[in-house]
């Protein structure tokens, strides 16, 4: 079993993660600009016709976890070997240490205010500046077992593309068409997702009031 250590204390690996709360839509993206969006990782972009691909936007409360307990917010591309992280803001100084030292996650500081129930409602700021809030309404009792699948996580940072496993299984779900509704701020981030064209409409939302997860090592791919 290997193990990290991350400001003065050990993380053995795999990292679990006991109790989580998450809420996320899928967006559709122009493919050509979120493909720009994303080449410093060297990865392609999963289109869905000639013209576009998706994005999601997700926001997590980590309650019980190996890295203790934090917010988290994601802008996710599908790829065409897993899914990208592009994007991780998360409200935790060791968190954020953890996620860049062991799996070169981009993490880094924000402001939350989130509400979860059967409706969402998340906002996310950076030094006093809006980056978004995302609102999602209730949606219906959907199988588990469709979400409880190991991915492949990719991220890039200081040119160093990597690949975790990571494995999600949800107690509950519940999911709808549509059923979003985003407000961009002015800050950089909220800037990107303008610039590549984020739909206005959501196509799909998904609730996990109950969730469990767990991280495998990082393996270096470029």
């Amino acid at each position: 079993m290997t193990a990290h250590v991350v400001l003065g204390t050990e993380i053995e690996m795999p990292v679990r993660v006991r109790r989580a709360r998450a809420a996320m839509a899928l967006f559709t993206v122009h493919g050509g600009r979120a493909q720009q969006a994303i080449d410093y990782s060297g990865l392609k972009l999963r289109h869905i016709g000639p013209r576009h691909g998706l994005c999601a936007l997700i926001f997590v409360r980590y309650d019980d976890g190996d890295l203790g307990p934090y917010n988290e917010f994601g802008v996710a591309f599908p790829v065409t070997t897993g899914v990208l992280i592009h994007r991780l803001p998360v409200d935790g100084e060791f968190t954020m240490a953890a996620g860049r030292q062991i799996w070169g996650f981009p993490k880094e500081l924000a402001q939350f205010d989130v509400s979860y129930g059967s409706k969402f409602d998340g906002r996310l700021s950076q030094d006093g500046t809006e980056i978004l809030r995302l609102e999602i309404a209730a949606g219906l009792p959907a199988p588990g077992a469709l979400f409880a699948r190991p991915l492949d996580a990719f991220s890039c940072l200081d040119g160093a593309t990597r690949s975790t496993k990571w494995t999600m299984t949800p107690g509950a779900v519940r999911a709808r068409p549509g059923g979003a509704r985003v407000t961009l701020g002015e800050h950089p981030l909220a800037s990107e997702l303008r610039e590549i064209g984020l739909s206005r409409h959501a196509v799909s939302t998904t609730h996990m009031p109950r969730l469990q997860m767990e991280f495998g090592e990082a393996v270096r791919t470029s």
